[in-house]
């Protein structure tokens, strides 16, 4: 007769680990060993060593029979390649020696210990009991056979069976569903791979899933390319891995700290530092192939450059808060003059098919191949969306569904931010290797007469302008667009922008420039490995948006959410020029960026009231007048804005990086108001960032 039993394991090390415990000497290591904290490695070996010994010992019947109680030494080392080796076995029966052996051939070859990061033997003394005795080496608890069930024995040892069932991890977010944080910088190391000549993706619908670039752009080998050689812990979470990382057979996720601290000076401000604190938490992981996700929550205070400050405190919302910090949210007064502005964003990712992905959270999306946006961008906070990208063919279709808030103080019920909504199509059509054509369309309706969310735009594939119709021209605002990029060759592409909102083509004909033709463009060109510099990307973009375009006569139906524009930064009413450089080698970066515009604001100065058409939070039947209507009309605002940044990528694994950057910025309004005066900004800030998203600061 045969019974399995639970052995006793007393482990009494022989090797340097025991004598001199030092943080450059480590255990050998069984693979779900290695992610471990290191003061733990140790237990996590005897453990599995238990378990091995659990798994393949019997008993031999003879030793049964005789009801023997004693005990088995077995002396065993890992060598410097990882295989055990038995040195002497001593036990009553010569049956008990050749098990033990047996056992022990059986392991398998692990990852050997180390001294000072080099490979070493170690060596082990086990004390084996028979009969049983079930003892854990970290509590020393101990049982004998008779007082334990099979059942008990089973739960006290299930914890090491889930901690056992970990494997060597191997960062699984490249081949994810999860989103790539869109930052314009770290897009533009893979943007050449996306617009080779005779490819099939699509890259305007942003931001982009691991998968979906996986197939152009190898992250695997460029992450690996970086990696620092280091054999400590600390060394390997600083400059190479996550903070924690964890991989079982159907699941895995990662931990990541999130800083962005910054120190700066504003040499035409009062006060004498510019400043952000910002600490946080990152999260991301997957639950089988298809199921993904991803949060992270920032605690922020700052004080920025004065035009900052000042644009944040002209976005104050109903309430006591004092400012709306631009792209992130809600800020209240921190000490005398600066910032509190939490922020969380966080989201679900779920393809249920290869050809769909589903997504549900709160953040930003982008629709466009520019720096800029004109259909939608992520210049605004964060919000609840849900998105579905449906790629067959030659075609990648994008439906969102977002929920936003006017804050303003006459759209506030209750002391609460009245919710409007908004959903949009984009159809992106590769008609052929070079040629790439997408049509927009999207609409802007509100909770007015308890309509709530209307069903009517949930379907996926139906033309909005048809259904505004239907509901009632003023239930809602649509507005449509069409893009266009063509790949000149592998290292040469231009595209394109259209957005219209409203137009009238009789007054077109009679040359009148009427405000109903509320309209926009963009004109861009990338030039990749510029002049045959690797890694240097060269962009040049030109905007224009018409007066009045993304405004409404119902105020709550502009392109807008938290006093910030959907679209394009600056709203309507401007024209900009953009030059932008940027180059990477190794961890070393490099960015420069100019802008030059000119803007058309509203004087506001109580004899003039009207709306020039700049403000999409103006009623556009303000205006002074409804012919002659040009870009720049109003307070004609010539503005110039530099920024040169560098930097050095300090983890790869969770994008920390630092950098310092430089602004020059020269605002020139024709005449100044108390909204619209005359600066010269020069900004110098350093600092360290996990780069997970844009800021914009060319306002």
């Amino acid at each position: 007769m045969k019974q399995s039993i639970v052995l006793l394991l007393l482990l009494v090390q022989y090797s340097l680990f025991s004598q001199e415990k030092t943080f450059f000497e480590r255990p050998p290591l069984f693979p779900n060993c290695e992610e471990v904290a290191i003061d733990s490695q140790q237990h996590c070996f005897d453990q599995k060593v238990f378990q091995l010994i659990f798994e393949n010992f019997k008993v031999p019947q003879k030793v049964v029979d005789d009801n023997y109680k004693g005990n088995i030494i077995v002396l065993f080392e890992v060598d410097t390649t990882g295989l055990f080796k038995v040195i002497y076995v001593d036990a009553m029966y010569d049956e008990l020696k050749t098990e033990a052996r047996s056992v022990f051939s059986k392991f398998p070859k692990i990852k050997p210990g180390t001294y000072n990061g080099n490979s070493t033997y170690k060596q082990y003394s086990i004390e084996i009991k028979i009969p049983l005795e079930f003892r854990d080496t970290k509590t020393n608890d101990l049982k004998k056979e008779s007082e334990i069930s099979k059942l008990e024995i089973e739960a006290k040892s299930e914890f090491d069976k889930v901690n056992n069932s970990l494997v060597a991890f191997e960062d699984k977010t490249y081949s994810s569903q999860l989103n790539i944080p869109f930052t314009h910088f770290d897009y533009s190391k893979f943007d050449r791979n996306m617009n080779l000549v005779g490819t099939n993706s699509h890259t305007a619908s942003k931001p982009f899933l691991y998968e979906d670039v996986s197939s152009y752009y190898d992250f695997k080998t460029e992450i690996e390319k970086l990696k620092k050689e280091t054999i400590t812990w600390a060394g390997k979470k600083l400059w190479n891995e996550h903070l924690v990382q964890l991989q079982g057979k159907d699941y895995w996720f990662t931990i990541d700290p999130i800083f962005d601290l910054e120190v700066g000076k504003d040499f035409d401000a009062d006060f004498n530092t510019t400043y952000n604190n910002t600490r946080g938490i990152l999260i991301r992981g997957g639950f089988g192939k298809n199921f993904n996700f991803y949060t992270s929550v920032f605690e922020s205070q700052g004080r920025f450059a004065q035009y900052i400050n000042d644009y944040a405190e002209s976005l104050k919302a109903y309430g006591p808060d004092p400012a709306i910090i631009p792209g992130r949210g809600i800020a209240k007064r921190f000490k005398t003059d600066s910032y509190d502005y939490p922020v969380a964003e966080a989201y679900l990712s779920y393809s249920p098919a290869k050809f769909i992905n589903i997504q549900f959270g709160h953040g930003k999306n982008f629709i466009g191949d520019g720096y800029r946006s004109l259909f939608l961008s992520d210049v605004a906070s964060p919000h609840p969306f849900l998105k579905l990208n449906t790629k067959f063919w030659k075609i990648k279709y994008t439906n969102t569904w977002m929920w936003l808030k006017d804050v303003r103080p006459e759209a506030t019920v209750d002391a609460a931010f009245l919710t409007k909504f908004m959903a949009n199509h984009y159809l992106s059509w590769n008609v052929s290797k070079r040629l790439n054509i997408g049509l927009f369309e999207s609409v802007i309706w509100t909770n007015t007469n308890d309509r709530g969310f209307d069903v009517n735009y949930l379907n996926p594939i139906i033309f909005y302008r048809a259904i505004e119709f239907e509901t009632g021209q003023g239930a809602g605002n649509a507005i449509v667009g069409a893009s266009g990029k063509y790949k000149v060759n592998d290292n040469v592409n231009i595209y394109s922008q259209f957005i219209l909102d409203e137009f009238s083509l009789s007054d077109v004909k009679a040359g009148e420039k009427s405000w109903k033709n509320k309209f926009g463009y963009q004109l861009g060109v990338k030039y990749f490995n510029a002049f045959k510099v690797d890694n240097l990307l060269l962009q040049f973009e030109y905007n224009r948006v018409r007066p009045y375009t993304y405004s409404h006569n119902t105020i709550v139906l502009n392109y807008g959410h938290n006093n910030q524009s959907m679209g394009h930064l600056w709203g309507s009413n401007f024209s900009e020029a953009i030059i932008i450089g940027r180059y990477y080698f190794k961890r070393w970066f490099g960015d420069a960026k100019l802008i030059f515009g000119v803007r058309g604001f509203d004087y506001n100065d109580g004899t003039d009231n009207f709306s020039y058409g700049s403000d999409i939070y103006r009623n556009y039947n303000d205006r002074p007048f409804d012919s002659g209507v040009e870009i720049g009309q109003g307070n004609k605002t010539n503005s110039f804005y530099a920024n040169l940044q560098t930097g050095y990528v300090i983890n790869p694994a969770s994008n920390l990086k630092l950098f310092a950057d430089i602004t020059f910025r020269n605002f020139n309004p024709d005449v100044e108001t108390t909204s619209t005066f005359k600066t010269n900004t020069v900004w110098f800030n350093i600092g360290l960032r996990t780069d997970l998203f844009n800021w914009y600061f060319d306002f």
